[in-house]
């Protein structure tokens, strides 16, 4: 069976300060990781971070092992500059979620977007 995908939302925040634009993509995939398992998928600025349950359960241990409930993935998100990026992140729970986090310069918060993962991880 061949991989089905679904856009289940669409992040996009304006910049007043130069009129650029952040996208972020939230789509659902039937088939990821090694067992081809459903999971969700997060696309921005030509990357892309894939929560599927192998990598998530990784993700888990490490957020247990910091002793925190949220873990923010910095190897998967645009951190550089403080007043403009776009962070995800892990919440544990169950069913754990993915958190996405975009903000620009000429916005005062960040617009701020929880999706449940279609599985849940062991403790």
């Amino acid at each position: 069976m061949a991989n089905e995908t679904k856009v289940l939302d669409t992040i996009e925040v304006t910049d007043l300060e130069d009129n650029s634009k952040l996208t972020v993509v939230v789509q659902s995939c039937s088939e990821m990781g090694n067992k081809g398992v459903p999971g969700l998928q997060v696309l921005y600025m030509g990357y892309f971070v894939n929560f599927e349950p192998l990598q998530v359960e990784r993700w888990a241990y490490a957020a247990r092992k910091a002793g925190k409930d949220v873990l923010l993935l910095e190897d998967n998100s645009w951190n550089v500059h403080p007043d403009q990026f776009i962070r995800n992140y892990l919440v544990l729970g169950t069913p754990p979620k993915a958190r996405v986090e975009v903000k620009t310069r000429s916005k005062s918060k960040p617009v701020v977007k929880e999706y449940e993962l279609p599985f849940n991880v062991e403790e």
